[in-house]
């Protein structure tokens, strides 16, 4: 019984997006590891930018400083 968390910024995946995300996952371990899709269980967390950090800076901050870069 596979379990995959998939962990993204909130940052405007649609429900499509998200669909096609789980169903993926799930080929992707059913062809690979020829588990069975009823018992594969999928979770979307979806993460403020203020709570996910990369080098040491949240990413709302590290968005603004690229779109401030762009300007």
């Amino acid at each position: 019984m596979p379990f995959v968390n998939i962990r993204i910024t909130n940052e405007g995946a649609t429900a499509e997006q998200k669909q096609e995300l789980i169903q993926g996952v799930t080929d992707l371990l059913q062809r690979v590891l020829n588990k069975n899709p009823a018992t594969t269980f999928v979770i979307i967390d979806e993460v403020e930018t203020d709570n996910w950090g990369i080098g040491g800076q949240n990413v709302t901050t590290l968005r603004q400083r690229a779109a401030a870069a762009k300007s």
